[in-house]
């Protein structure tokens, strides 16, 4: 009975992911527009920052979408197929859960979001224009 579940979902990914990802692609938000040297900081900033995900994980979508409302150009990390990137995951994080925000300090210090709200409430909180 598993193999047939198992066979079920991954043919349910299979079918909805390339649809949610059409989704994300229609629906993108416009980027807030920041004056030049305003936006070069931003880019520096997000220079610390990398968002490990899975390209079909709704929660993700969320996330990346957010990202693009506040134009901030963070590393993407594909957790998901790039077994490098599911390790260092797993490692730093203590999980393999997406979507998950690594935020490195001047310091070389990381600290590991995870939860998509608790993700886009700090680029909001640190990135939003007002």
């Amino acid at each position: 009975m598993k193999p047939v579940i198992r066979a079920f979902f991954k043919t349910l990914r299979a079918v909805l992911g390339p649809v949610m990802l059409l989704k994300e692609r229609l629906t993108q938000p416009r980027g807030v527009v920041r004056e030049p040297a305003r936006q070069t900081t931003v880019n520096l900033q997000c220079q610390n920052l990398a968002l490990y995900q899975f390209s079909t994980c709704p929660f993700c979508i969320k996330v990346r979408q957010e990202m693009r409302r506040l134009s901030l150009p963070i590393a993407r990390r594909d957790a998901q197929h790039d077994a490098a990137h599911r390790a260092e995951l797993l490692q730093g994080g203590g999980a393999v859960k997406v979507p998950c925000l690594k935020i490195t300090d001047a310091s070389g210090q990381s600290q590991w979001l995870y939860d998509s709200a608790a993700i886009i409430a700090y680029l909001r909180g640190r990135f939003a224009v007002a």
